[in-house]
């Protein structure tokens, strides 16, 4: 079983400095996919700011990580914030700072500290909780087996992603990875196809 930290809410900080305004958006995300989607949000919301930058980490084993300074001068930005989700020992989480500029320039230490303020009052402003690695996988089934189908996952901590009921019923499923239980019963299942995703 591979335990983490992580965030269960978003979380929001502003830092100010000389005129510039930091907004710091702590968000629970565990893909790059997922991740460019909140940041597309993020400057669609945020069209007039000059930078949106960012870092995440994904995975119980902590080695999926990016950082972007995004126009910043180099390591100004991506960096300081990656470096407070790893004082904070997070994963499965990305961490954008949105910059509107006030017309001073801050220096590289001044935006080293800048950008590391803001992700450090938006990580403060969130419920950190300890999770699990999950699974995905699709359950394929008759109709008839959706009585014994639906008793499994309700038994056991199964979170349900997708379904559909037609003629070929299926599920996609994420199934906490310590939860062998569950993928046995599934198998047992007569008429029952395991996929996983």
């Amino acid at each position: 079983m591979a335990f983490f930290r992580t965030i269960s809410n978003i979380g929001e900080g502003l830092y100010k400095e000389k005129g510039s305004k930091f907004y710091g958006f702590a968000i629970p995300c565990s893909s790059e996919d997922e991740a460019k989607v909140h940041l597309n949000k993020l400057r669609k919301e945020h069209h007039l700011a000059v930078h949106v930058c960012y870092a995440f980490r994904f995975g119980s084993d902590m080695k999926t990580y990016r950082s972007s300074d995004d126009g910043e001068p180099s390591n100004s930005a991506g960096p300081p914030i990656l470096g407070q989700i790893q004082s904070f020992d997070l994963t499965n989480v990305l961490v954008a700072v949105v910059r509107y500029y006030g017309g001073t320039n801050l220096g590289v230490g001044g935006l080293i500290n800048a950008y590391r303020t803001a992700a450090k009052l938006a990580i403060e402003n969130v419920e950190i909780i300890e999770d699990e690695d999950k699974q995905q996988i699709r359950v394929l089934f008759p109709y008839e087996r959706m009585p014994q189908v639906m008793q499994i996952v309700k038994s056991d901590n199964i979170t349900i992603l997708e379904q559909n009921f037609d003629t070929n019923c299926f599920l996609k499923l994420s199934v906490i990875s310590s939860n062998e239980l569950a993928i046995t019963q599934f198998k047992n299942l007569n008429g029952v196809e395991l996929v996983e995703v």
